[in-house]
């Protein structure tokens, strides 16, 4: 079991996707048949992290803690931060010092799912640098709009840059980051951009200056998608719907990681699932709990 505690960073106004996210918070929104959130805590869940920190803004904060509860129906555990302004992404840390207290973390944003075969591989490799820092990549055709890290040719990180307009690379920096306890002084210590925010990016440079930055590229077996935009959020929803009604399975579902982990009972997933019966979600839950799913 990981030692790390994980963060879910699921704050910001979500301008891009105005006016769905005018009420409601993005991480809230489905994505096919399930709530946003559940993909990036689903990460976490299969990286072994069982304490949870989700950071949200002062409107919907209790929107999570209805949703989510205190974690215990999924075998973990849930604590709950409030972000008062979007800030930027490195606040996360500085918010969850104390949650953090001397454990390594891991980082996810809200809006950010992943799905391959060599998942957990990837991040079992990162949760074991417990003194390096890793950031992955993956390639785009259009990194503009991303974090970019330039590599050499043995994958080491060479350059970070956020949002170029000339990119170095194609590949850009998903929202998922494993750090050492020291993120939290690093945090501290970093000055506001010119947009006014303590950048994620400033962190990861930080850590490539003290040669301790790592890079898992992400090759063609995986999928990522960054929810944050109309199109990408159909696009999330087409491909999970895709899978699941061609293969019967689900994508990013916390019952089947607790369940499979041993973090819950057969006698607990045949009770989640009855409370959602009238679903193929339920029926997926139901048919894992009587063995009738072979995983």
């Amino acid at each position: 079991m990981s030692k790390r505690k994980g963060i879910v960073l699921a704050g910001g106004v979500a301008t891009r996707l105005f006016p769905l996210t005018l009420s409601i918070s993005k991480q809230i929104m489905p994505v096919y048949d399930k709530p946003m959130i559940y993909y990036p805590i689903s990460v976490l869940m299969e990286a072994n992290i069982k304490e949870i920190l989700i950071i949200s803004t002062p409107a919907y904060i209790n929107t999570f803690k209805e949703l989510l509860g205190d974690g215990s129906k999924w075998g973990i555990s849930f604590t709950y931060k409030v972000q008062e302004k979007p800030n930027g992404l490195a606040e996360a840390f500085i918010l969850g010092e104390e949650f953090i207290g001397n454990s390594n973390v891991a980082m996810i944003l809200g809006d950010n799912m992943f799905y391959g075969n060599n998942l957990n591989k990837i991040l079992k490799s990162a949760d074991e640098r417990e003194n390096e820092a890793t950031i992955f990549g993956y390639y785009v055709k259009d990194p503009t709009a991303y974090g970019v890290v330039e590599i050499d040719e043995n994958k080491r990180a060479i350059s970070i840059e956020e949002k170029p307009k000339v990119p170095k690379s194609n590949y850009a920096v998903p929202g998922l980051y494993f750090y050492p306890n020291s993120v939290v002084e690093i945090a501290k210590k970093i000055k506001p951009s010119a947009r006014g925010e303590l950048e994620i990016t400033e962190v990861s440079s930080e850590y490539m200056r003290r040669n301790l930055l790592k890079v898992e590229i992400l090759g063609r077996q995986m999928v990522w998608f960054d929810t944050g935009t109309y199109d990408s959020l159909l696009e999330t929803a087409s491909f999970v719907q895709t899978i699941e009604k061609r293969q019967g399975i689900q994508i990013c579902c916390p019952e089947e990681i607790a369940y499979k982990k041993g973090w819950i009972s057969t006698n607990e997933l045949s009770n989640l699932a009855d409370k959602l019966m009238k679903t193929e979600y339920g029926k997926f839950l139901k048919d894992l709990a009587e063995n009738k799913i072979i995983f």
